[in-house]
């Protein structure tokens, strides 16, 4: 490791040269309280920036070991010190002068989740601590401004660290508070299934957010309150007891006008699978880490998935136990969609009827009679959902707005007025009663096969390989585009990220034609669990951009790369 001072030594030797001089800068420095780690220098000041990491030991940085002792205190500490690290870099980014992206200096930007991050990271053994950001390298033109990047590395970085990644800077009240916050919501979500529920709202919860573009929590919102009739309550680890609405294991029927809230409930739900910070409003909406957004999604590929339990019987006689596709219908991809999440080990179904594919989820008595059952072969969702619950122990949470059939199958029922929810199971029961619908009895039917083995693809033994991601719509490999715009439960484009990583690492070291997609994504959990996502990096330095994604997410982007070799 070299010193400081023959860092500064070097930039000044290389001041005015070509631009590529800065490659020379490549290394670790010693900067007293912490060293400096230049991993990657850009090509080009119009480049994407260098990748520069800080690394603080545990005896320097000081943070309490109870801090980081769980994971999920550690995973929300890292998320507290980003943000304040993010805060201090907003004071100083571009402060630097040169063209290009000269003084650029930026970290991942969290939103309202927490997620496990590359981009800090902080060792539970003995609390050393990792800070990767990005720093636009100064230039004149192509030429090398050596004395900005001075301020950069030794004015500028070294303030933000001892601002942000030193125990004794920080608010030691409102860090405690983070990771305490962190330990409860884990409660909760460890003692859901104790108590028969997937999900749990907690009174006083903001729901509704400032916009359709903005994850923050509106202002003067309605705060949520709990119907005395479904209300339970826990006592926490540091909140104490709280209480609030849990929704039970079973079917659930949300239901009311429009604009009263139901979607949005069911939004906060489909995030509830993630941690929240504080303020969010939504800290205490907590569902069961396996519950998977289900939908229509008209036009995606569908490979050898076994939809038989729902369409059978085409006229073209087409294989629905392998059912494959480039340009799935409505019907046949909200029932891949259906079956993958079962693949997936997913436990809790969360449906909207506004997204939904209309003759997936019902048939009414009228269209019955006049098609016959026998020249349909798609059996509704309404036929399958009590079956899915007994049979195979998948709860679910349905938002209807315009069909009442779902009144004769839910086990509950909440209508949500003025985004205050009311139970009414015993009045919509009775209601149903008056408008029978007649007793299908849904065709037999195996289990579903998830006997699904994958091979490589070619195009991931190049090592010149183009991965690319495009906000949160998809993911580019070389020309191929895989489309996740409706997984909706992909909250970050770093998950997206490291979704191609784990991808590029499976089709390389993992995807053998002999073993099952469910395998090969047991494997893949099992090395992130235990090594973290720099385990599916292979290059000379780990991305700082990356988040963890869910298992449920790894089965939906391998499902929907029109390449997948199954």
């Amino acid at each position: 490791m070299k010193s400081q001072n023959e860092l500064r030594t070097l930039l000044q030797r290389i001041d005015h040269k070509g631009y590529p001089a800065y490659k020379d800068t490549r290394g670790a420095y010693d900067f007293g309280t912490y060293t400096l780690s230049i991993d990657h220098v850009q090509g080009d000041p119009f480049a994407a920036p260098s990748k520069v990491s800080v690394h603080v030991k545990g005896t320097v940085a000081k943070f309490p070991e109870g801090l980081y002792r769980m994971d999920c205190r550690r995973v929300a500490l890292c998320d507290y010190l980003l943000r304040q690290f993010a805060r201090a870099l907003e004071k100083v980014s571009f402060k630097a002068k040169g063209s290009g992206k000269s003084g650029l200096m930026s970290v991942s930007r969290p939103g309202q989740e927490v997620l496990p991050r590359t981009a800090c990271e902080i060792s539970p053994g003995n609390g050393d601590l990792m800070l990767r950001l990005e720093v636009g390298f100064p230039a004149n033109g192509r030429t090398v401004n050596a004395r900005e990047l001075e301020k950069i590395l030794f004015d500028f970085l070294p303030d933000c660290v001892a601002q942000s990644l030193m125990y004794r800077s920080l608010d030691p009240k409102a860090v405690q508070r983070v990771v305490d916050l962190a330990e409860d919501q884990q409660y909760i979500r460890d003692h859901l299934k104790e108590q028969g529920l997937v999900a749990f709202v907690a009174d006083g919860s903001v729901l509704p957010r400032e916009s359709g573009v903005s994850g923050r929590p509106m202002k003067d919102a309605v705060r949520f309150t709990a119907p005395k009739s479904l209300e339970v309550s826990f006592a926490l680890p540091h909140a104490g007891t709280i209480r609030g609405m849990g929704i039970r294991e079973g079917i659930t029927l949300i239901v009311g006008g429009g604009y009263h809230g139901k979607s949005t409930l069911l939004k906060a739900l489909e995030l509830g699978v993630y941690d929240h910070i504080p303020g969010d409003g939504r800290e205490y909406v907590i569902t069961d880490g396996s519950a998977m957004k289900i939908r229509a999604e008209d036009g995606r590929s569908i490979q050898k998935v076994d939809i038989s339990m729902f369409i059978s019987n085409l006229p073209n006689r087409k294989d629905t136990k392998n059912f494959c596709t480039e340009d799935a219908s409505g019907s046949t991809s909200q029932a891949a969609n259906v079956v993958e999440a079962m693949e997936a080990g997913t436990k809790v179904f969360l449906i909207d009827e506004d997204t939904s594919a209309t003759n997936f989820m019902i048939r009414d008595e009228l269209m019955q009679r006049v098609v016959n059952r026998e020249d349909e072969p798609i059996t509704p969702f309404i036929d399958r959902i009590r079956e899915l619950y007994t049979a195979y122990g998948i709860s679910t949470v349905l938002v209807a707005g315009s069909s009442g059939s779902y009144f004769h199958k839910a086990d509950c029922v909440i209508q949500m007025n003025q985004y205050t929810p009311v139970e009414i199971t015993e009045f919509a029961k009775e209601e149903a009663r008056r408008f029978p619908m007649p007793e299908v009895e849904p065709p037999q039917q195996r289990e579903p096969s998830f006997a699904r083995c994958v091979r490589p693809d070619r195009a991931f033994q190049e090592e010149r390989m183009k991965m690319k991601t495009m906000g949160r719509d998809g993911l580019s490999i070389n020309r191929d585009t895989i489309d996740v715009r409706y997984v909706e439960q992909l909250v970050d484009t770093e998950q997206l990220t490291a979704l191609g990583y784990i991808l590029r690492y499976a089709e390389r070291h993992v995807f053998d034609g002999r073993r099952t997609l469910i395998q090969c994504v047991d494997i893949m959990e099992k090395l992130l669990k235990e090594k973290g996502l720099a385990a599916v990096c292979e290059g000379s330095y780990l991305p700082s951009g990356l988040a963890m994604p869910r298992r449920q997410e790894i089965f939906a982007c391998i499902d929907r790369y029109r390449r997948i070799q199954i």
